[in-house]
């Protein structure tokens, strides 16, 4: 009942959402995005792109180094390489995005080498806490009927931590998203091509729109990874 309630919440908040955009549609008219729409469909796959290939590198590393982490030879280990992981997010992420253009110059590599490094931290140390969170009593009965290590971990224990690790991907994608207009100042493609025109050339319209449909972007993202951690969870709260 909790999980469903919770879900209807965010479906309500999609509902207002949308409302929103209506009104706004509704307000400015179309006369405002109509010199944008091609600008918008290009910068959109561009966003999209760079979300899509940096988060994938971050949940391959990050679920990767989070269940290495969460075995028990490695545990001690643990939190000396959580702070290294952290570096993507005690450095401003304009310094992190500075600091990969001067290694690998200017363009989508170093943008997505930044972004994967920004959403790294969040995926680790969920997939770890979930990991760690599980209670010996299910290791311990998979011991007991002969399930092999890989057994054990793929059959239990991901899917008992899956709750933690769809938590952490969400805060991930929201930083990843939120961070990827950023990406436009070291000659990557993104909203950031509306964002910061509009702001250095005082165009409010273009400041607007790319604001508004990073806003929407990481909304409807993390909407659906909601949705599927409820689909692959029933027992987590959207």
């Amino acid at each position: 009942m909790q999980n469903r309630a919770g879900f209807a919440r965010y479906r309500g908040r999609l509902a207002l959402a949308g409302a929103l955009v209506a009104l706004v549609w509704a307000w400015y008219g179309s006369a405002m995005l109509a010199p944008y729409h091609e600008d918008l469909v290009y910068l959109a796959r561009q966003h999209l792109w760079l979300v899509a290939v940096s988060m994938s590198w971050a949940l391959v590393i990050g679920l990767v180094s989070g269940v290495l982490l969460s075995r028990p030879r490695l545990r001690r280990w643990a939190e000396p390489v959580m702070q290294l992981f952290n570096i993507g997010n005690t450095l401003p992420p304009m310094a992190v995005l500075a600091l990969a253009m001067v290694v690998l110059g200017v363009g989508d590599h170093p943008a997505i080498v930044a972004l994967c490094l920004t959403s790294l931290l969040p995926i680790v140390r969920s997939t770890y806490s979930g990991l760690a969170a599980v209670p010996a009593a299910l290791t311990e009965a998979a011991d007991g009927i002969g399930m092999t290590a890989w057994q054990r971990l793929t059959r239990v224990e991901l899917p008992t931590a899956l709750p933690y690790i769809v938590s952490g991907v969400r805060v991930a994608l929201a930083i990843n998203v939120g961070t990827a207009p950023l990406a436009f100042l070291i000659g990557a493609s993104s909203f950031g091509e509306l964002i910061f025109p509009g702001i250095y050339l005082n165009q409010p319209d273009a400041l607007f729109i790319g604001a508004a449909a990073t806003a929407l972007v990481a909304f409807v993202l993390d909407y659906l990874v909601a949705a599927l951690g409820r689909r692959l969870t029933p027992g987590l709260a959207a």
